[in-house]
């Protein structure tokens, strides 16, 4: 059997949505390899025994927070634990790490949202990266219910509503197999009125037009490439095993679904790897 190459520091899938079906493509070096089309194939994933940080390029013997060197895990905002729990923001207090990369990316719209990935669950995301946040997490229906001005009300609406949903998604669940049907509009309004007054206090402090509820959305519904799930979910580790050989059955979420494990390519980035498929 031939085979095609693609070798080079690996990043977090691309993806993009088509007729409410996940297409994926995986940067690999200069290239982008479009891996729907590879489903079903033999693959050879090789680890080449580099990691070069995804921010300043530095080699470094370990990965942090999903590809990033120590100096810069210790240094960037986009690596502060606020970037996980939005409601903790301490831009306000004077000791963001980067108050310019804050007011870029914090301080524009985001979404909170509900999703089915494993259940239902709340979470937020920037308003730019809808569809995209919805496919990481591979969730199968998504429904937007407030748009809010900065990061730090996105989070303090989101805690709201975790008081009584999850804000997390299993990840070894979402990997078996597709969740049960779940009525988004309804599981929204039931929540609205139990997160009412919390809303209200909420829209006092900071201004209606800082947290307005998103009456209007429709369900976006997402379908995943997948063949086969696994009955039982192996998680692969470059770091101890750097080589992967096997079919590959589906992708969900960032992770590839081989017929013998999945490996998760998000936690991967700025790994050189090598990538074989079977012609």
């Amino acid at each position: 059997m031939s085979f095609s190459s693609y070798i080079g520091p690996v990043a977090k899938m691309k993806t993009r949505l088509v007729d409410d079906c996940a297409l994926y493509s995986m940067p690999i070096g200069d290239e982008f390899v479009e891996m729907n089309p590879l489903i079903g194939r033999s693959l050879r994933l090789e680890f080449r025994q580099q990691i070069n940080c995804i921010h300043c390029g530095r080699l470094t013997k370990k990965s942090f927070s999903q590809g990033y060197c120590y100096p810069c895990f210790q240094r960037l905002a986009q690596c502060d634990s606020c970037i996980v729990s939005p409601e903790k923001c301490h831009y306000f207090e004077g000791t963001c790490r980067e108050p310019e990369w804050g007011e870029s990316h914090c301080f524009r719209d985001h979404i909170v949202y509900l999703a089915n990935s494993t259940g239902v669950k709340v979470g937020i995301t920037r308003g730019t990266q809808v569809p995209t946040r919805w496919i990481d997490q591979g969730a199968v229906a998504a429904l937007p219910i407030f748009r809010v001005s900065n990061r730090l009300q996105s989070g303090l609406v989101e805690t709201l509503f975790k008081q009584h949903v999850a804000d997390k998604t299993s990840w070894q669940a979402m990997l078996k197999g597709e969740p049960s049907e779940v009525d988004l509009p309804a599981r929204r309004d039931e929540l609205m009125e139990l997160c009412q007054a919390g809303i209200t206090d909420l829209q006092t402090q900071n201004g209606i037009q800082a947290i307005q509820a998103i009456d209007d959305a429709t369900v976006q519904h997402i379908r995943f490439p997948v063949e086969t799930y696994p009955l039982k979910v192996k998680s692969f580790n470059l770091d101890k095993v750097p080589l992967i050989e096997g079919t590959l059955m589906g992708i969900k979420g960032q992770y590839l679904i081989f017929d013998n494990g999945v490996i998760n390519i998000r936690k991967y980035a700025g790994y050189h790897i090598e990538l074989s498929c079977g012609l």
